[in-house]
């Protein structure tokens, strides 16, 4: 594998790492309402488990409230009662037509946890970071050892990585900032 392909290959993991990352953050409640949070929400529905996204739209018309609105009606219990049991401790309320969820003011409790969950999650991705940075040194002296690159390129190769790596978990501590920020904002 040329040393070109083993950056590109690592910045593209690094890139999914952070992609995941950010993911996992949106699903962490603040104290506003936004429809991420029940964004990982599967639906017991037809015979299978189906995202939440596939069977409603979900909005959030005030800071406090998020209201699903499902393109089938006869759904809205299934949805209902897989909010009920989902760990997000929400209370939906069911008119017959929507679902509307009344999002709690977090105490100062609550968003401690939550910023050491967001801590827990961004070291996490930088762990991955770090191991692609990992297999990325070995794919370049494995290259070395087949003699397709030189030890000069092998050790560019290796320096590249380490920025790629810098660059990224910087990002993820960014990424991670702005949010713990959002979490402890009354």
């Amino acid at each position: 594998m040329p040393a070109d392909d083993i950056l590109l290959d690592a910045e593209e993991r690094m890139e999914k790492a952070l992609g995941v990352l950010k993911t996992n953050l949106s699903g962490i409640r603040t104290g506003r309402a936004h429809p991420g949070l029940v964004d990982s929400l599967r639906v017991e529905v037809y015979g299978s488990q189906t995202p939440i996204k596939q069977l409603a739209s979900v909005g959030a018309p005030e800071p406090t409230q998020i209201v699903i609105r499902p393109y089938d009606p006869g759904t809205i219990k299934d949805i209902e009662k897989s909010i009920v049991a989902s760990d997000l401790g929400f209370n939906p309320q069911n008119d017959g037509r929507l679902i509307r969820i009344n999002i709690p003011a977090l105490s100062t409790d609550v968003r401690r946890k939550m910023v050491a969950r967001i801590k827990e999650l961004t070291e996490e991705a930088k762990v991955a970071i770090r191991n692609i940075r990992r297999d990325a040194n070995k794919a370049a002296d494995q290259e070395q050892k087949d003699k397709t690159l030189s030890e000069d390129e092998r050790d560019a190769v290796k320096e590249s990585v380490q920025e790629l790596t810098k660059t990224h978990e910087n990002r993820a501590t960014e990424v991670a900032k702005v949010r713990e920020a959002e979490v402890l904002e009354d």
